[in-house]
């Protein structure tokens, strides 16, 4: 069963069919794949993993660290790594990997990445990708932090609410300062990241509920649209309202698995009443 759904940019503007979309954002918990045109990518650094791979051309990637450019069919790119990548209007996929999941540390073993900011290939891994980010998660590592593991899955079932690293500390037994070190020690990515990736995943799920940024922006924490905008734009390269203005589709795998979509399709606009869960009912 496929479930999907174009979204446009602005409250202003209507959904509009489109069956054979250009552009396709599949969400899973934690994790999420982009497919289509590349899109022109400003300089960013992902809040997790991110495997890139160029579907019909090689790409090059830029370093802002030391302004090196590498050509690749493949790159696997660490989190906080600040780059950009140049796909000379070819289509890409980018894969995006849960912090910590045994899914992730696979696609570092099948890469032979180490610790270097980004491990190219000149390899286009189709493969990896059917493999790794087109599946049902695998099964978590086992060696991670039981501590770590709960707060991640936290993170993941409630981004908007505010609580930070000293409530997270505190229900894990540590101090803020010893949460905060294991936490980026076993995942990878630091505590503030991970929750601002939590909580645009949480975004994306929410537009097919609500209909627009605005009222997406609410649903999953952030101070407002623009503050969802900025932080995707660093995160990604490219505003929310470009993606989705290009007749990107949404497909949130957690709810075909579930029989379809959870919430009704609420026209575009008519959210802007919309009210937080805590004030509703």
């Amino acid at each position: 069963m496929s479930a999907r759904m174009p979204f446009m940019a602005d409250d202003a503007l209507s959904p509009m069919c489109c069956p054979e979309p250009q552009a396709r954002l599949t969400l899973w918990p934690g994790r999420a794949r982009y497919s289509g045109p590349s899109l022109e990518l400003d300089m960013h650094s992902g809040s997790v993993s991110c495997l890139a791979v160029g579907d019909e051309v090689a790409f090059t990637i830029e370093t802002a660290a030391d302004g090196v450019r590498r050509t690749a069919r493949s790159a696997l790119i660490r989190p906080r790594v600040a780059h950009r990548i140049d796909a000379h209007d070819g289509r890409m996929t980018f894969c995006y990997f849960e912090p910590g999941s045994a899914t992730e540390r696979a696609c570092r073993e099948a890469l032979d990445a180490g610790e270097e900011p980004v491990t190219v290939s000149v390899a286009a891994e189709q493969d990896l990708v059917r493999r790794l980010c087109a599946t049902p998660e695998r099964a978590e590592r086992p060696d991670i932090d039981p501590r770590i593991r709960a707060a991640v899955r936290r993170l993941l079932r409630e981004p908007q609410l505010p609580d930070g690293a000293l409530e997270y500390a505190a229900a894990a037994g540590l101090s803020r300062s010893r949460f905060l070190h294991l936490f980026r020690a076993e995942t990878g990515t630091s505590f503030r990241r991970y929750r601002m990736w939590a909580r645009m995943l949480r975004a994306g799920r929410a537009l097919p509920d609500f209909g627009t940024l605005t009222a997406a922006a609410a649903e999953a924490g952030f101070a407002s649209p623009s503050h969802l905008s900025s932080t995707f734009h660093a995160t990604f390269g490219i505003r929310p309202s470009r993606l989705l203005g290009a007749g990107c589709v949404i497909v949130d795998e957690a709810r075909v698995g579930e029989g379809g979509w959870l919430g009704p399709r609420v026209p575009v606009g008519s959210a802007r009443g919309y009210r937080p869960p805590q004030a509703r009912g």
